[in-house]
């Protein structure tokens, strides 16, 4: 037969398994709650503007191996073609409009970060405190990545404009069609450069966390000093 635990007893349980959250009560690191999420919510404001000026800068993804903006998988049979017919620097002038997209897009994330940070509840703080070194980061994506991909489609789209990559690859693309045995590449150059934009800034985003939590250089505040020194 199945046991029946009483209702009581569970919330008891619960309570000392630390699933009920009393803001007042110290972790086991000496910190209260309410300064171990106060600490997070440091740590991802600075993290993630930190993150924003790397890489709205020019050449913060060109010169980034990490977070490039490389040609994409369905236009590489097209690039390494143009490439044996003399056209390298146009080529070349593609994958460096699409990181100049990239870098100009990015600045846009940052109030949809800090909207997110301000929701922190002390709940997710306590378990993304030592949910290893990029945490904050996972928590951060999952809960805004599809509205910053919302906000990213359109300025990407303008900026891809703005510093010619639309005409640069429709140029190329139609140099390609006059080749014989081959068709102009099916693929959404603003959305992948829009992934490819959304990835790079979450991964600059990881490296700050990870700094804050590893390195007390990069603890900038008392406050970061106090939450990520314990």
């Amino acid at each position: 037969m199945r046991r029946i635990v009483p209702l009581f007893l569970l919330i008891t349980t619960l309570g000392c398994a630390g699933l009920v959250f009393d803001p007042s009560v110290p972790t086991s690191g000496g910190l209260d709650r309410e300064t171990v999420i106060a600490g997070l919510r440091e740590a991802l404001r600075i993290g993630s503007q930190r993150a924003v000026d790397r890489g709205g800068v020019l050449d913060g993804f060109l010169a980034n191996e990490l977070i490039r903006v490389l040609i994409p998988d369905e236009l590489d049979s097209m690039a390494r073609t143009l490439r044996r017919v003399g056209l390298d620097r146009q080529v070349d002038d593609l994958e460096v409009a699409m990181n100049r997209a990239a870098e100009q897009a990015v600045g846009e994330a940052r109030d949809v970060f800090w909207d997110e940070i301000r929701t922190l509840t002390i709940p997710e703080a306590m378990s993304i405190l030592d949910d290893g070194p990029t945490g904050a980061t996972d928590h951060l994506r999952s809960r805004t990545a599809a509205e910053i991909r919302g906000r990213f489609r359109p300025i990407v789209v303008r900026k891809m404009d703005e510093v010619g990559l639309s005409r640069i690859y429709g140029q190329l693309a139609d140099r390609y069609n006059e080749l014989p045995f081959v068709s102009r590449p099916a693929i959404d150059l603003g959305e992948y450069v829009t992934d490819q934009a959304l990835d790079g800034l979450f991964t600059l985003l990881g490296e700050e966390e990870a700094r804050i939590r590893q390195d007390p250089i990069a603890r900038t505040t008392e406050l970061l000093r106090r939450v990520f020194g314990r």
